[in-house]
């Protein structure tokens, strides 16, 4: 299968304003991304935003970059765009949406999500982790997965919800927002209008469960940082900063 990685930047970001060019050890955090997605191996990889300074931090230092729209409503719409510009051809098959504030995913990471696609009934492949620490399992800006298991490593995705669940004994498992889809999936998908619980529990993932599109998460070691505070970004900047023996 042909696989493109798309990592959707944008400036206007509420919280940390031009985030995607915020020095990281000396480089754009966007390029930290486009580095670790480019080091996973699965395929050729562009930046998609709406700023052309981004472009062209990211064309510095070796890496494509592709123009979308401002208006764009999520990283979704953005990267179906992009997809368009690149392969009007539809040679890609599989489209990995990377998170352009992912500056310390391990490559190994994003290698993992295409591992649920093996199934042909997948339309969609995302990531979890389970949770570990007490505070995060009440916590409403950690996305919780409520699964079927299909395997050791496997959910077969039922919901996803802010909420703490599912109730009882047993492992809550953490939502990494990072996607693999189908080239079709993803066609279908930014066709879609919000859907009700989308829009009740601010999170795009649930306008294709109710479309009826499957989604299977694979569960892996590490939860990558996602920088979305200036806090955020400090950590960032003392886990990628270069030690000093």
């Amino acid at each position: 299968m042909s696989v493109l990685i798309l990592v959707p930047a944008r400036m206007a970001s509420t919280r940390l304003p031009g985030k995607p060019l915020a020095d990281i050890a000396g480089r754009p955090m966007i390029v930290h991304v486009a580095t670790r997605a480019a080091e996973s191996g699965l395929g050729r990889v562009v930046v998609a935003t709406d700023t052309e300074a981004v472009a062209e931090a990211v064309r510095a230092e070796g890496f494509e970059a592709v123009l979308t729209r401002a208006d764009h409503r999520s990283g979704s719409d953005r990267i179906f765009e992009a997809l368009g510009k690149l392969d009007p051809e539809g040679r890609v098959d599989i489209v990995v949406n990377v998170q352009g504030d992912l500056p310390t995913i391990e490559p190994r990471t994003i290698r993992a999500a295409l591992a649920p696609l093996e199934n042909p009934a997948v339309d969609i492949a995302t990531l979890g982790v389970e949770i570990l620490r007490e505070e995060e399992r009440t916590n409403p800006n950690v996305v919780k997965i409520v699964g079927s298991p299909v395997s050791d490593s496997r959910l077969h995705a039922l919901y996803f919800t802010r909420a703490t669940a599912p109730w009882g004994e047993g492992p809550l498992y953490h939502h990494i927002g990072l996607y693999a889809y189908r080239r079709a999936a993803l066609e279908r998908f930014v066709s879609l209008e919000p859907s009700v619980l989308e829009k009740r529990e601010s999170l795009e993932q649930l306008r294709a469960l109710e479309a009826g599109m499957r989604i299977d998460a694979e569960i892996v070691r590490s939860m990558p940082l996602g920088v979305d505070t200036p806090d955020d970004l400090e950590r960032a900047r003392e886990i990628l900063s270069p030690r000093q023996d």
